[in-house]
């Protein structure tokens, strides 16, 4: 019997368990509207703190780039050290909240999925509430390794950016090769970032599958990677198509209110963004599911038995000697010539 296609059976999942993608939208979206909220209110509350006298009103109303610059720095200077730390303290609470967050509705979603693939097979849960437990703690673990990786990143590129400068200076500026320096390290950073992370999310399904703790969830992804290469290669060959379709289509559909700018009110232009923007979340998150969905299939998939290869020559028992036994004294065997005629 031929096994089912992963791809297939994951979106068929996100069509039938809708709620699964109402599920990660919650937890998605709540965390970038607390996180967005948290920057305007942050932004608003550190332009209120500046002092501006009135030389910079008046040199900000003169309308010239020059004065216009001058004034701005003479308004930012001292206070670039408070508006860093603001946006520190921002950044971890926002981390905060995402690990937790990131931590309860993974393990929900992953749960809901075995549950479906594994409805028809019977699952002793009298241990459920105490591996909720672990399971939670190891989720934790996981989603600070991913946020110390786009960390690690972030600093990456910092760092790879003041290297790359060191190469033009004040007295021989250069550019294009600070540029060209620099390309290999985004590169490399580009390529390890988000295969790390996809890693450590795959970990997840283990961690909750098999009860593994952080390193073994890993080592557990990593074998399942190399042994399942194919089928998880077309997964995501197949969802990042879909991804790149909806990005296509939603580039086209937003740029289609500003070609009216000017005909029609700007709220009502900055309303449909924003609306077609949700709608392309709400795909994306939807193609997630279907992707978290399709691995989980493979992995609950038994692997295909390889057919061993058929023997091309019977085998010989030694000690049946009825049919492999040579008559010496058969005529037709002999090397002498015309000696079977002779007899």
């Amino acid at each position: 019997m031929s096994l089912p296609s992963p791809t297939l059976e994951g979106f068929r999942a996100a069509v039938r368990c809708p709620s699964l993608t109402f599920a990660e939208m919650t937890w998605r979206w709540a965390v970038g509207a607390i996180a967005w909220t948290l920057f305007l209110f942050s932004f608003i509350e550190y332009l209120n703190t500046l002092p501006v006298t009135r030389g910079d009103k008046t040199l900000l109303g003169t309308r010239q780039p020059l004065l216009i610059g001058k004034a701005i720095s003479h308004i930012l200077r001292g206070s670039l050290d408070r508006a860093v730390f603001t946006a520190l303290l921002a950044m971890v609470a926002v981390a905060l909240l995402w690990v937790i967050s990131a931590s309860i509705g993974r393990g929900v979603t992953v749960r809901a999925l075995l549950d479906y693939f594994r409805r028809d097979v019977s699952v002793d849960d009298s241990s459920e509430p105490k591996n909720q437990a672990a399971h939670f703690y190891t989720l934790v673990a996981l989603n600070v390794l991913r946020v110390a990786v786009a960390l690690a990143a972030i600093l990456g590129f910092a760092g790879g950016a003041i290297l790359a400068g060191f190469v033009s200076t004040n007295k021989n500026p250069q550019p294009g090769l600070a540029f060209v320096l620099f390309l290999p390290f985004a590169a490399s950073i580009c390529v390890v970032w988000p295969a790390l992370n996809w890693l450590l999310s795959l970990a997840s399904v283990f961690a909750i599958r098999d009860g593994e703790d952080v390193f073994g969830a890993v080592s557990a992804a990593a074998l399942f990677l190399r042994e399942r290469t194919g089928p998880v290669l077309a997964v995501g060959t197949w969802t990042g198509l879909a991804h790149l379709v909806a990005l296509s289509v939603a580039g086209t559909a937003v740029s289609l209110p500003l070609a009216f700018v000017g005909l029609i009110p700007g709220r009502l232009i900055l309303a449909l963004i924003i609306l077609l923007a949700l709608t392309y979340f709400a795909v994306v998150d939807w193609l997630y599911i279907a992707r978290l969905a399709a691995y989980i299939c493979i992995v609950e998939m038994p692997e295909v038995q390889v057919p061993s290869t058929p023997q091309l020559f019977p085998q010989i028992d030694p000690g049946d000697r009825t049919e492999t036994a040579i008559d010496r004294t058969e005529t037709i065997l002999s090397d002498m010539p015309n000696l079977a005629a002779e007899t």
